[in-house]
């Protein structure tokens, strides 16, 4: 059996190397010319994600690149403290998550599917596809195409794969946040490494890191009613309207800010339930099935899951239709349980006045009980054998 893998993000080669491991061979089709490095801020790769990569023989390469962020500490935008929780649940052999910066991870990954012989081919974005009885070609805007027996979309949020799939499949819908990121070194700012300051800001959602060099991780997450357009993002001076929206809390979200290069951000987006995961020869994986937020720090973490439970479905199922249907009912519970408590998290970073008040006031004794539950061991602790 030959895979066609459309995109070369994280799914894509984890997907790849998932496969070879079954006896499967797979070539990945990524749309942009070139590896994605330098693309990105950073992100949380949460210790069920790790655990995935772990069965791959693929997680000490990561967590080498990566920072163990165990804890986050919350904070009101009046600089109260709410609580501390656990950043995700510790493995049984005491691995946490770790923040890592999004190009440090691409590279890792693919340099490690291209360890293994993975081929990789840049600048074909698919186009359309065609699916036959016996075979599946992908036809890229270059003009050209390749040919074989199933094609799996790891092709992101707005997945091309997904539309021509389903043209009724449901659009990523907006979680009303724009993104940012930014890192800089500045030695007024100190702070604890392995702890995830989160402020819960008057006008919008700021959270940083320490990491061992010195560095200051941080990301915000400024609520709008309407994305942007990329020209609009791309014009626009975000520095001076995240200063503003941060000068009245009582934290150094805004300094921070004023000192780091701030790039164009990125709009928050989900996806609805999506009905149809898979038709014929062609599947669905990662975000362009279940597309989270951020909030949950699980992106990576599921398409990780996806490429494992994908992989050994084929081995063990008669058959590819049989194989879809079975990484289907396996997963798509877990994953939308992920995408509505992403979601929940998402729309507390957006309250209005109102809704801020009760949020602060009730939060500590939310997080108490986060703290001291196995709540979250749902989410942290699933493990998957291959």
């Amino acid at each position: 059996m030959k895979a066609l893998i459309i995109g070369c993000g994280i799914g894509g080669p984890t997907t790849a190397m998932a496969l070879q491991r079954v006896g499967i061979d797979a070539e990945i089709f990524e749309a942009y010319g070139a590896a994605a490095d330098g693309v990105g801020s950073f992100l949380n790769i949460a210790s069920n994600g790790l655990d995935g990569l772990r069965v791959l023989g693929a997680h000490r390469e990561v967590m080498a690149e990566g920072v163990p962020t165990p804890e986050m500490v919350m904070w009101s935008g009046n600089g109260k403290r709410l609580g501390a929780v656990p950043n995700g649940l510790p493995l049984a052999d005491g691995t946490v998550s770790h923040t890592i910066l999004r190009a440090d991870l691409y590279r890792v990954i693919r340099d490690t599917a291209v360890s293994r012989a993975v081929p990789i081919s840049y600048g074909k974005r698919m186009v359309s596809y065609e699916d036959t009885v016996h075979q599946v070609t992908a036809h890229f805007d270059d003009g050209t195409e390749a040919t074989g027996d199933i094609l799996i979309a790891a092709d992101g949020v707005h997945s091309r794969t997904r539309t021509l799939l389903d043209p009724a499949a449901p659009a990523p819908r907006y979680a009303g946040l724009l993104s940012f990121g930014g890192i800089v070194k500045d030695p007024d700012f100190t702070g604890e490494p392995g702890v995830y300051n989160m402020v819960f800001g008057k006008k919008a959602f700021f959270g940083y890191t320490v990491a061992t060099t010195g560095e200051t991780w941080w990301f915000a997450n400024l609520p709008m009613a309407t994305p942007p357009s990329r020209r609009e993002l791309a014009a626009t001076d975000w520095r001076p309207i995240l200063v503003e929206a941060f000068a009245g809390d009582d934290n150094q979200a805004a300094e921070i800010i004023r000192r780091s290069i701030v790039e164009p951000g990125l709009p928050v987006y989900d996806l609805p339930p999506v009905p149809t995961w898979h038709r014929g020869r062609v599947i669905l994986t990662g975000d362009a099935a279940h597309a989270t937020s951020p909030s949950s720090g699980q992106g990576a973490s599921q398409a990780i899951e996806d490429a494992l439970v994908l992989a050994r479905s084929l081995r063990d199922s008669l058959g590819h239709e049989a194989a879809f249907a079975r990484y289907e009912a396996e997963r798509r519970e877990r994953a939308e349980r992920v995408v509505a408590y992403s979601k929940r998290i998402s729309n507390s970073k957006a309250a209005g006045p109102v809704a801020r008040v009760f949020r602060d006031l009730m939060m500590p004794m939310f997080l108490k009980k986060a703290a001291s539950s196995e709540s979250l061991a749902w989410m942290y602790r699933h493990h998957i054998e291959l």
